[in-house]
């Protein structure tokens, strides 16, 4: 464990559940985001890039650059130019795209993959550090009504296969 989690104080349910979610959900996306970027940009990815790999991999052919698009937009806040992602990750001999468009990974690409997977994998690790599966899927079900009950999708991601 860290000396930032080993100095963990306790707090009375009260004041805990006196807290700003908006402040701590912030806290934490900036923080869990911030350590998933670092490692990425080790491979000289972004984070856009990532979710081109993995969406990809998971379903060989599936995409075209205007499917996957649309499919990746509601999860970017950088304001990326999708098209220059792939892009660079064609250029990089990583992705292919066949007359109709459709969009592969090659074994360059998948090989880089899951370069970038061994290391988010280190952050998911140390973000998890001390906290049980139950407790993590309750904040995760939390988290989800709470999007529900402001108007958001409170569901999962559907898979495309």
């Amino acid at each position: 464990m860290s000396a930032q989690t080993e100095n963990l104080k306790e707090y009375s349910p009260e004041e805990l559940a006196a807290q700003p979610i908006g402040a701590w959900t912030g806290e934490a996306y900036r923080r869990v985001v911030g350590a998933i970027r670092g490692q990425l940009a080790v491979e000289n990815l972004t984070q856009p890039h990532w979710w081109t790999l993995n969406h990809a991999s998971g379903a060989p052919g599936h995409w075209t650059r205007a499917t996957l698009t649309g499919r990746l937009t509601p999860y970017d806040d950088q304001n990326t130019d999708f098209n220059a992602v792939y892009d660079d990750l064609i250029a990089r001999g990583w992705l292919t795209q066949d007359a109709t468009g459709a969009m592969t990974l090659t074994e360059e690409g998948e090989a880089g993959r899951l370069r970038a997977r061994e290391r988010n994998l280190r952050v998911h690790h140390r973000t998890h550090e001390g906290i049980t599966q139950a407790d993590f899927i309750t904040t995760i079900n939390v988290l989800r009504r709470m999007v529900a009950n402001l108007g958001g999708n409170g569901n999962l991601p559907e898979n495309p296969k």
